[in-house]
């Protein structure tokens, strides 16, 4: 028996980016683990992802290239050769590229977080074709650009400073699920004697186990954060040479923040005015004293209309009160802007060919619904003909789902997915490319949610005839005649391209001692605001936003209300009266996961939790099966009745595959295509709807 133990890397959308052992006996995947040595995952890794082995080899892998034989959206294919499905792809992608490539559509987003796998050869590819260009915007970026606005790029607290803080609000998150190493650090601090604090409209798992829990209505995270610096300017709880030396625009804010009394701000919010004081007074006082008080953000508070000024907002609070001089105050949205990445070498996006009379265009990943049931036209551009999907699955993700499975629907849409396993968008697919998993292909990996690279080496020979994306993407440059020499590049030439080694956080890169040694940290300050230095036009932390003012936004922290919510739509809550957010099921990963039978077995199947009172209005007991629904459309989800979520709210925990649904559906049927007040992102928590107990079938 031969056995050996590989270096690799959690690949998935998670801010924890864990460091991997896989044990290969005799050439098979027998185990993966967390990495000991690794400070951040410290041997630990979540449930989903300790079962890494199960879903490489399950029964269901996508093997062999497959061509559609039925209709689009019944799943039915036939095996075909490498070489005949890529001759079919090329064939298709160059007749229309012959009269505008931009009629091609990438889809992508982060089915793997890999910079080698991920988007190096494949924009690549798509920049050299000249094809559309994706809005990738679905999960984070209208938090990132609000605190970009504010504190100049997406750098915060180090995650392993955590357990130092005497204060930690964890503020539109529940980590238990989705950022369990975090967790790990919040949980010793508070064995230390540390508070801990959860702002989240649903009683979460994480909610449950802090000493305080303030429940507020989905999408008014802007309007707590004008409270509570309300109350910090109110009663001097402030550190006042911080603000001078290091912040813009403090007068301003006064002003401002002066209209947001702690009533006002809990008549807002749906909370009680103590709540406000309370908060306020805890964090201000714990900080000005000296005691490291940290907000861990996470991306629930973005999800709204008003979701990237919801993240500006909550940025400006460490540095009204000091907490950055601190290495465990602060704040962390995501750690991403740390890392040098040297993006432009990866993507080529010099590649693009230069046509005035075609100028590039862009389409949003979350309107996709709409946008490809668009024809030609002046504004728009060439209707879309041609979609090639990688590393997502739209069909499930992207909101207002019906309208999506109604594009993909078309039969002139010539589709490409390349995946591990027959998702619901493989279902609308033409050709079928199978992809390989992390443990089969060489990648490196930065992190948003710590401060090492990570690398990951292929454990295992890939399964059947499954390629890796940069592999496939090399092939159809091939088919297409692209002979420039990136797209020569093997996956370790990209990965030794990924980061700038002469830059002074990733100067210690150097891509085969990482590859060998498994990870390496940046060289990063314990407290990277401690002294001002933020990355702002001004180099100091902006209360005023110039750059705001100059794109037609509020240059101060301001609250814009959801587009639905029972105060700022009164007429769509008459027939639509609840509040539905969607937030990620423990066991599931976005739709990663949900085909792993132990996982989706702990799960069982869609739920939705509502408050007792709001079940009783409409006549639902525990376990009734309930119809979801709105202007848009519906779903069906087993109750589960308990005081978890606030009155007026419900939850459907996601992302379920809808071909694994007893209706076909899940909660995207609800969803709008309707984007944030800035980063052009999604409103997937901005959702009215209705309950009504269900019929029997």
């Amino acid at each position: 028996m031969n056995s050996r133990v590989v270096r690799a890397a959690c690949p998935h959308d998670c801010p924890d980016t864990c460091a991997m052992l896989v044990t290969v006996t005799d050439g098979k995947a027998t185990e993966v683990r967390g990495d000991p040595d690794h400070p951040n995952t410290a041997g630990v890794l979540c449930t989903k992802v300790s079962r890494y082995v199960e879903r490489t080899y399950h029964p269901d892998r996508l093997l062999y290239p497959m061509k559609r034989v039925g209709r689009k959206g019944e799943g039915k294919f036939k095996r075909i050769g490498w070489d005949e499905a890529l001759a079919t792809v090329a064939s298709r992608l160059q007749e229309i590229a012959g009269y505008d490539a931009r009629a091609i559509l990438p889809y992508s987003y982060a089915g793997t977080m890999g910079m080698v796998q991920g988007e190096s050869m494949a924009m690549r590819f798509f920049n050299r074709l000249g094809a559309s260009h994706l809005d990738r915007t679905i999960c984070s970026t209208a938090g990132g650009t609000g605190y970009k606005y504010t504190i100049g790029a997406k750098i915060g607290t180090d995650t392993e400073q955590y357990e130092n803080a005497k204060l930690i609000v964890i503020w539109g998150g529940n980590p238990i699920a989705s950022n369990l190493h975090f967790w790990m650090k919040a949980q010793e601090a508070k064995r230390r004697g540390a508070i801990l604090i959860a702002i989240d409209p649903y009683r979460s798992l994480t909610a449950a186990k802090c000493q305080h829990h303030i429940a507020l209505l989905p999408g008014t995270d802007a309007a707590l954060a004008l409270g509570l610096m309300h109350v910090l300017v109110r009663d001097g709880l402030l550190d006042h040479d911080y603000i001078e030396r290091y912040t813009l625009g403090f007068e301003r804010l006064k002003t401002r923040v002066a209209e947001w009394a702690p009533q006002r701000t809990a008549d807002t919010c749906g909370i009680p005015a103590g709540q406000v004081e309370m908060l306020a007074r805890l964090y201000g006082e714990m900080a000005v004293r000296g005691e490291p008080a940290a907000i861990r953000l996470s991306y629930g508070v973005q999800r709204v209309r008003g979701g990237g000024m919801a993240a500006r907002n909550i940025a400006c609070l460490p540095a009204l009160v000091g907490a950055w001089r601190h290495p465990a105050g602060g704040v962390l949205l995501s750690s991403g802007e740390s890392y040098p990445k040297q993006t432009a070498q990866m993507e080529r996006p010099d590649l693009e060919p230069a046509d005035t009379a075609r100028p590039a265009r862009t389409i949003n990943m979350s309107t996709i619904g709409d946008d490809l049931l668009r024809p030609t036209s002046t504004d728009f551009g060439p209707k879309v003909e041609a979609v090639v999907v990688y590393n997502s699955n739209p069909v499930a993700v992207a909101p207002e789902s019906a309208k999506v499975a109604q594009a993909f629907a078309r039969e002139d849409l010539f589709t490409v997915v390349l995946e591990h396993f027959q998702t619901d968008t493989v279902d609308y697919a033409d050709i079928v490319l199978p992809a390989t998993t992390q443990l089969e292909h060489t990648d490196v990996h930065a992190s948003y949610g710590h401060q090492y690279i990570v690398a990951n080496n292929p454990a295992i020979a890939p399964l059947g005839e499954a390629k890796p994306n940069t592999e496939i993407f090399r092939l159809l440059a091939a088919r297409m005649g692209f002979s420039e020499a990136c797209f020569a590049d093997t996956d370790d030439e990209i990965a030794a391209q990924a980061f700038d080694a002469g830059h002074p956080r990733a100067r210690q890169f150097d891509w085969p001692q990482v590859k060998e040694r498994g990870w390496m940290r940046l060289d990063m300050p314990d407290a990277p605001f401690a002294r001002g230095g933020f990355p702002t036009p001004s180099g100091k932390c902006e209360f005023y936003s110039e750059q705001m003012q100059r794109a037609g936004l509020d240059p101060l922290p301001a609250y814009t209300p959801p587009y639905e919510s029972v105060a700022s739509a009164p007429e769509l809550a008459k027939d639509y009266p609840l509040a539905m957010i969607s937030p990620p099921q423990r066991n599931f990963l976005n739709t990663t996961f949900v085909n792993v039978q132990s996982l989706r077995a702990t799960e069982g199947e869609p739920h939705l939790d509502l408050h007792p009172e709001d079940a009783a209005a409409r006549g639902i007991a525990d376990g009734d099966m309930v119809r979801v629904f709105n202007q848009r459309g519906e779903m069906l989800a087993k109750a589960r009745v308990s005081d978890a979520p606030r009155q007026g709210l419900v939850v459907a925990l996601s992302i379920w595959w809808k071909k694994l649904a007893s209706d076909g559906r899940n909660a995207n049927e609800l969803t709008s295509q309707r984007l944030t007040d800035m980063g052009r992102a999604p409103t997937f928590y901005d959702v009215l709807v209705q309950v009504e107990k269900a019929q029997p079938s």
